[in-house]
C-alpha cells in the first residue's frame, strides 16, 4: 500500500516548471489578513495547452507546534484552450496564478501543491514568522 507522499515530487521552482511558487510580501502579523500569491512557471514557463496544463494549486498551512495541517484552499484552472473545433482552438486559457488573502494566529509553514495533468503532483513550502 502506498501513501500519497510517495507520489509527490519536489524541486527548486527556479529550475523546474511544475513546482508551485509561494510569495508572501513582508512579514505577516498575528490575526491580520495578508496576501499570498501562488503560481506555477515563474522562472520556466509551463505550457497552457489542452494536452499539457496545470489543473489546480492547493494551499495548506501547518501551524508551528501542531500535528495537523489546515487546508486553506484549492484553486482550479478550468480553461485550457479546448473547443468543439479541436484542441487548442478555444478562445480562453487560464494562467496558473492566484492571489488569496489569509489570516493566521501563529507562525508555521505554508505548503502548496500543484497538479499537472501529465507530470502529476508537485509541492513546495515556505516558513512564516510573525511580528
Amino acid at each position: 500500500m502506498s501513501v500519497i507522499g510517495e507520489h509527490v515530487q519536489s524541486a527548486d521552482w527556479k529550475s523546474e516548471k511544475h513546482v508551485p511558487v509561494i510569495e508572501v510580501k513582508g512579514t505577516p502579523k498575528k490575526g491580520e489578513p495578508f496576501e499570498v500569491q501562488l503560481s506555477v512557471g515563474a522562472e520556466i514557463a509551463h505550457p497552457h495547452t489542452t494536452e499539457h496544463h496545470i489543473r489546480n494549486i492547493q494551499l495548506y498551512f501547518r501551524p508551528e507546534g501542531e500535528k495537523f495541517i489546515v487546508h486553506m484552499g484549492t484553486f482550479q484552472f478550468e480553461a485550457h484552450g479546448e473547443s468543439v473545433e479541436g484542441a487548442n482552438a478555444g478562445s480562453a486559457k487560464c494562467e496558473p496564478k492566484v492571489v488569496t488573502t489569509v489570516t493566521l494566529e501563529k507562525p508555521g509553514e505554508l505548503v502548496a501543491m500543484s497538479y499537472c495533468n501529465i507530470h502529476g503532483l508537485w509541492d513546495n513550502s515556505e516558513k512564516l514568522s510573525m511580528s
